[in-house]
């Protein structure tokens, strides 16, 4: 096999190049580097199966030679993003999968579509199943990133049913684990970086809203077993394991066993007050469970920030 990942040097998009390469594919990379790195394809520097192309795929994307899967994972992901690349963003989840979507069309491929729990909006339904419309304010400042990737997933439905095109859809929620950028901008690694620093940990709001925090390497066995399916519906990924932001944040002071105090800012405008996906779909058609816990996955997840914090510490000095 040989598949093409695009942001294959983002956080999920490269430990989905790993897990190819273990499964015997040859992958082609293309990122912009935008928000990906080419340190989280390091460890890959003498992989031979590997192709990297920088490359924006807002523009026409061409690949020489046979491609039998194409995983759309191009996007920045975090409120950060949204406010200093609201265009890209929208470029990205838009005319970047109109032409992802063009590439596998060309090459006769099969389409994952990388989406997200985003499309939910700030949910009146909990959990979430698939069939929910969502709630979603269309103008408001995470509208860049949630609109985008509707139509990404309207894109994908088209191309699907105009032109036969084999495709599928996976969303994501609150995937955390190593390779996250230290200043994202999500939940994670701010408290974590806070935790480690000593510093206080942020709560906008009261911290009662909820978050489902999934373990990337749960996730990405999803992406592997979605892709070999044939079911074309979306299908939510993630944990149903639902915890507040404060029992979240309580549960990263402890694991890194810091003395870093809580501390309360105003709320974000349109901060979903639940996150929890109903996973019956991957459950019943995938055979998927989720198998890392949350406090599993913190430990291996702090171990990686602070190899980058002293670095960060090196470099500075």
């Amino acid at each position: 096999m040989r598949s093409v990942v695009t942001g294959g040097a983002g956080f999920l998009g490269s430990h989905l190049v790993d897990r190819l390469l273990a499964e015997g594919h040859d992958v082609v990379v293309i990122d912009n580097l935008i928000t990906g790195s080419l340190d989280n394809l390091a460890h890959l520097k003498h992989e031979s199966r590997l192709e990297f192309m920088e490359w924006d795929i807002s523009e026409p994307i061409q690949v020489a030679g046979r491609v039998d899967y194409v995983f759309n994972f191009a996007s920045p992901a975090s409120p950060e993003d949204f406010r200093n690349y609201p265009i890209k963003v929208m470029k990205a989840g838009g005319v970047g999968t109109l032409h992802a979507l063009g590439l596998a069309k060309a090459k006769e491929s099969k389409f994952m579509m990388a989406s997200t729990s985003e499309v939910y909006g700030d949910p009146l339904v909990s959990p979430q199943p698939e069939t929910y419309w969502g709630n979603v304010n269309p103008i408001g400042p995470r509208a860049v990133y949630d609109e985008a990737k509707r139509y990404g997933e309207a894109l994908t439905m088209a191309y699907r049913n105009a032109h036969g095109l084999n495709t599928c859809i996976a969303r994501f929620f609150n995937t955390f684990g190593p390779r996250m950028r230290l200043n994202d901008g999500r939940v994670v690694p701010n408290f974590v970086k806070q935790a480690l620093m000593g510093e206080p940990l942020t709560i906008y709001g009261d911290g009662s809203q909820t978050r489902s925090f999934g373990y990337y390497s749960d996730l990405i066995d999803g992406v592997y077993r979605l892709a070999l399916s044939d079911y074309s519906e979306p299908v939510n990924l993630g944990t149903q394991e639902e915890r507040t932001i404060l029992e979240f944040a309580n549960a990263v002071v402890k694991a890194t066993n810091s003395r870093s105090e809580i501390i309360h800012l105003p709320a974000v405008v349109d901060d979903p007050k639940q996150r929890r996906p109903d996973t019956t779909r991957a459950r019943t058609i995938l055979g998927w469970e989720p198998k890392i816990s949350l406090e599993e996955g913190l430990q291996e997840t702090i171990a990686y920030f602070r190899v980058k914090l002293s670095k960060q510490s090196e470099t500075d000095a």
